[in-house]
């Protein structure tokens, strides 16, 4: 029970970092939705999604791995808050 708790603790300060924007992105990334459909929810450019989630990852800490997929770590991040 306690380690849950922390573990909530340290997702919720990790999404605290995220700008309203990145949180927006991260929402719409939870939803399934394709960096093309966010850009245009949003009226900005696949470029500037594109570096919104490079953002999120480096703040939540997601770095590049051959095993793992940042986008799906992102989203069960954003899922366990």
């Amino acid at each position: 029970m306690v380690s849950q708790l922390v573990k909530r603790r340290r997702t919720q300060d990790s999404l605290d970092r995220l700008t309203s924007r990145e949180l927006d992105v991260l929402a719409s990334m939870a939803e399934g939705r394709s960096n093309a459909a966010i850009a245009q929810a949003y009226g900005i450019s696949a470029g500037a999604v594109e570096k919104h989630i490079s953002s999120i990852f480096m703040k939540l800490g997601l770095f590049p791995a051959p095993d793992d997929h940042r986008r799906v770590l992102a989203v069960l991040t954003y899922l366990q808050a």
